[in-house]
C-alpha cells in the first residue's frame, strides 16, 4: 500500500505546547488519533496530559497491527483503551467523565477487502476510480445538543451521547466499522477534524479535498485550511479557531 502522512501542530501553538494528533502506519494499516484537549479550568481526575493517552493508545494499538492480529479492528481497540486505563488506575481518576480522550480512525488493508473503524470526528473517506465518494464518519458530536462543558460531560461515552477513547472500552464497539472491496477503491484520505474542516467547516466537496490531495499534495491541504482559519470570523464557527491538522493518503 503506498502511504503519504502529514501531521501539523496548529499554528498557534506556541512551546511547550505539543501536536496531540498521532499517526502511525505499517505495509498494511493506517492509524490516526486526535487527542481532545480540555477546556481551561476543568480538572479531568488526570496527572498525565492529552499527548500521553495518544501516545499510550498507540503503543498498545501497534503491536496487534504490525504481527496482523485477525481479530477485528473494535476487539484491537477496546484492548487498547483497557490496556492504558490499567496503565494509570493507581494514579488518577479514570471515573472522571473529563479524562483525556481521544478520536480514532483506523483502516486494515485485507487481500480483498479494506477494513475501517472511525470513533469520533476523525473521517475515512475513499474515492473509487470510477469516481464515486464515499465517507466514513461519525458525527455524534455534532448533534449535542448544546456545547457547554456540562452538557459534553454528560453526554460524553453515554448511550444517546457520543463516544471516544477514553477509559471506557465499551467506546470501541460504538465505533462506525466496515469493509469495502479493495477493488472499489482508488485513493483513501483519512483525516484529523483539523484537515477535514475543509469540508466540514469551510464548505469545500470531498472531491475538491481528495483533489488537493492528489494532485497539490498534503501540505497545500493544510495551508488552506489554514487560510481559511485566518480569515474566518470566530462567531462563524464552534470550537478552536486553529486546530493541530493531520492527513493520510493511501492507495490501496
Amino acid at each position: 500500500m503506498e502511504i503519504r502522512s502529514l501531521s501539523l501542530p496548529a499554528p498557534d501553538r506556541r512551546p511547550p505546547a505539543v501536536n496531540e494528533d498521532l499517526v502511525f502506519t505499517g505495509p498494511d494499516f493506517v492509524v490516526v488519533l486526535d487527542g481532545a484537549t480540555a477546556p481551561n479550568g476543568v480538572d479531568s481526575g488526570c496527572r498525565h496530559s492529552v499527548a500521553w493517552l495518544v501516545a499510550q493508545l498507540a503503543t498498545q494499538l501497534a503491536p496487534p497491527l504490525l504481527s496482523r492480529s485477525s481479530a477485528p479492528l473494535a476487539d484491537l481497540l477496546a484492548d487498547a483503551i483497557t490496556a492504558v486505563r490499567t496503565a494509570h488506575a493507581g494514579t488518577c481518576d479514570v471515573t472522571n467523565p473529563d479524562s483525556p480522550s481521544s478520536t480514532v480512525a483506523m483502516l486494515r488493508l485485507q487481500p480483498d477487502h479494506v477494513e475501517h473503524l472511525v470513533l469520533a470526528d476523525s473521517p475515512i473517506v475513499t474515492r473509487s476510480s470510477g469516481g464515486s465518494v464515499v465517507v466514513h464518519s461519525d458525527d455524534r458530536i455534532d448533534l449535542v445538543p448544546e456545547y457547554t462543558v456540562e452538557s459534553v460531560r454528560r453526554l460524553r461515552n453515554q448511550p444517546g451521547g457520543f463516544w471516544v477513547a477514553s477509559t471506557e472500552p465499551k467506546a470501541a464497539y460504538e465505533a462506525v466499522t466496515g469493509t469495502t472491496d479493495r477493488a472499489d477503491i482508488d485513493v483513501i484520505a483519512v483525516l484529523t477534524d483539523g484537515a477535514s474542516r475543509y469540508v466540514e467547516r469551510y464548505g469545500h466537496t470531498w472531491d475538491d479535498l481528495l483533489d488537493v490531495l492528489t494532485t497539490d499534495g498534503l501540505p497545500e491541504l493544510v495551508a488552506r485550511v489554514w487560510a481559511h482559519d485566518e480569515a474566518a470570523h470566530p462567531d462563524t464557527f464552534r470550537g478552536k479557531r486553529y486546530d493541530d491538522a493531520s492527513v493520510v493518503l493511501c492507495r490501496p
